[in-house]
């Protein structure tokens, strides 16, 4: 496995967790877990470790995962980015890859901002506080409303500089034999059917979602790649031909993909698939709350989650 992938992580403050640690990371990793349970709160929270390898990297990760919040309850359609900040008090984490820790304090009507990365502090009080946004190309975070068509575009031009555009088209006409082919029109995704073009909204969700994801293997090469709730808008008789392209795509750039579900189907296609390729580099992480109710994690590479499969072991 590759040097630059995470392993493990100890979220020691975020959200719903504390002192929680998760470790057997490889290539592509499952997460699952019941309903509300924290699945995509520590998708973010690997994501924001991951994306900190400087302040401005980690308000923008910071950011852009409450703004995705934000929109899911129809709160807002635009927000400020230090109100967007403000919203997440505390956030510590370790992982094999970087130490990364945000807390906010309020004292003597003064607000303080607290950083720390790999042993660098650095405070910050609100009025010298400048949010520099950045963005870094290969670091991909597609939450359960899927991508919007500017990030969609954006990752498609990875497919165009890396030749594949033919590859992709082929992908699509097995999701639905329809359609002849995908372009970029303007600023407007489309896709071919019978003789004309057409918007990709026509063709519900779950084709945006499936393209999405190719263009994003793509995107994120030799980096990191969130998918929240994969199984969204896609039919149980394609999840097989999903994974055979996360599994394999992934081998390709180098991509390491996290993706969240709660479906038995998904699982099963997982292992499935896996097994089909004899592919190895996989874990499946279940969130699981003890008798205690705090969160824990049981953690299953290839081998482990094969045999669990085949003695009919419930290990959702």
């Amino acid at each position: 496995m590759d040097g630059h992938f995470l392993t493990d992580i100890e979220i020691k403050q975020f959200k719903c967790f504390t002192d929680f640690k998760a470790a057997g990371f490889k290539r592509v990793n499952l997460i699952g877990g019941k309903n509300n349970v924290g699945k995509t709160a520590f998708m973010e929270a690997c994501y924001i470790n991951v994306r900190s390898i400087n302040i401005n990297n980690m308000i923008t990760a910071i950011c852009g995962i409450k703004f995705l919040r934000e929109v899911l309850n129809s709160k807002t359609t635009k927000s400020e980015p230090k109100k967007l900040l403000n919203a997440t008090h505390r956030y510590s984490a370790t992982s094999n890859l970087r130490n990364s820790s945000l807390l906010i304090q309020e004292k003597d009507a003064l607000k303080e901002y607290q950083f720390n990365i790999d042993g660098k502090f650095k405070t910050i009080n609100d009025r010298e506080l400048t949010i520099i946004l950045e963005r870094i190309e290969n670091i991909g975070f597609i939450d359960n409303l899927g991508w919007n068509n500017e990030k969609l575009i954006q990752a498609y031009q990875s497919i165009q500089k890396a030749d594949q555009e033919t590859e992709l088209d082929n992908f699509i006409q097995e999701f639905d034999h329809s359609i002849a082919n995908f372009k970029v029109i303007g600023d407007k995704p489309q896709c071919k059917t019978n003789g004309e073009y057409r918007d990709i909204s026509e063709f519900g969700d779950g084709l945006k979602h499936y393209i999405s994801i190719i263009c994003a293997l793509y995107a994120c090469e030799n980096g990191y790649l969130f998918i929240d709730e994969i199984d969204n808008g896609i039919h149980y008789s394609q999840l097989d031909r999903l994974w055979e392209i996360i599994l394999t795509v992934s081998k390709k750039t180098n991509c390491q993909v996290f993706a969240s579900t709660h479906s038995k189907e998904m699982l099963e296609s997982f292992a499935r698939v896996a097994t089909k390729l004899d592919e190895q580099d996989i874990s499946y992480t279940i969130l699981v709350k003890n008798k205690q109710q705090e969160l824990k994690t049981i953690s299953l590479n290839y081998e482990m989650l094969l045999d669990s499969m085949k003695q009919g072991h419930e290990v959702r």
